[in-house]
């Protein structure tokens, strides 16, 4: 275990009890009176009060009512903690709801009070459909995210999927994880509609001051608009790949949002997947965990070829 992973260790068992005895904490993190007592000292130098007493009643433990020194965490950093996080607490990391909760409330209390703000900014703002993959900039994240927040109008230069670049004026209303990019949802003013934008291809938006009031959102729901609004843009490739497995059996494996399946029989089903990499779409049904037989298009039946030969070398 690293030095700062014992500390971190050592600073949850003061917390969780009112004394410990040297003994029990030597027991607890595996490490000699020497390197508790050093351990101990670098907590101090941090700022944390640890008091040690002596005689049978004797032990350390955290000074009552101590103030708990900020954490010191750039924006970046913070703003990375508290997407990790929420996701857990989502539901997204199987087993790890309540553990999140918890430390998201911790993080709270010692965050000085400008980056508290950014966590709450996100926790509100952000709808996790699938376990988000950041493949934006932090500061564009976080002042999209705060707009939405604050019903704040913004502009920002924009490229499209044909490459052509505009500059777009929008009420942000809600940010989205799904298929592994970040999107907004906003209504485009000078285009009096709705729209999706990929936070990947936004430029650094510049706040207008202006604030909104909050239009009803089609659907009432988010994430749905984003996907729908996903389901009409072509993707390069349309697979089709036959499941040797019952839709009962294996729908619970499916991501949301990735693909459906439609029962053949009661042996077999049929997935559809739609996307731009055959890496990602072949991910989603070897996860599946069955055998299956690639229908269609040719390119995927020839990536799995291609992948299962350089498995079979990979082991000989």
């Amino acid at each position: 275990m690293s030095t700062t992973a014992r500390a971190l260790q050592l600073l949850s068992l003061l917390q969780t009890r009112r004394t410990w005895t040297g003994s029990e904490l030597m027991g607890r993190l595996e490490v000699s009176e020497r390197t508790l007592r050093r351990d101990i000292d670098r907590l101090r130098e941090l700022g944390y009060q640890v008091r040690a007493t002596t005689g049978p009643t004797g032990g350390y433990q955290l000074e009552a009512g101590a103030d708990i020194p900020p954490l010191l965490l750039d924006d970046e950093e913070a703003v990375a903690i508290a997407l990790g996080l929420r996701t857990a607490a989502g539901g997204t990391i199987s087993g790890m709801e309540e553990t999140s909760l918890r430390a998201l409330a911790k993080l709270e209390q010692v965050l000085p009070p400008r980056l508290r703000s950014h966590i709450s900014t996100v926790q509100t703002t952000v709808v996790p459909v699938i376990n988000p993959w950041i493949t934006v900039e932090a500061d564009i994240l976080t002042a999209v995210a705060q707009a939405c927040r604050d019903s704040e109008r913004i502009r920002f230069e924009y490229n499209a999927r044909d490459g052509q670049t505009s500059e777009r004026n929008v009420e942000p209303h809600q940010l989205v994880s799904i298929r592994q990019r970040w999107y907004l949802l906003a209504y485009d003013r000078d285009r009096d509609d709705w729209r999706t934008f990929r936070l990947d291809r936004m430029g650094t938006p510049w706040v207008t001051r202006a604030r909104f009031q909050p239009r009803p959102i089609p659907g009432g729901d988010a994430a749905g608009y984003v996907q729908q609004s996903l389901q009409s843009i072509p993707t390069r490739f349309q697979v089709k790949v036959v499941l040797h497995a019952p839709a009962a059996e294996v729908e619970g494996r499916l991501h949301h949002g990735f693909g459906r399946l439609e029962p053949l029989d009661d042996a077999n089903c049929l997935m559809h997947m739609e996307g731009d990499y055959l890496e990602w779409l072949a991910f989603q049904f070897l996860w599946m965990g069955v055998d299956f037989t690639v229908q269609e298009p040719a390119e995927m039946a020839d990536y799995v070829t291609d992948l299962s030969a350089r498995l079979v070398r990979s082991i000989s």
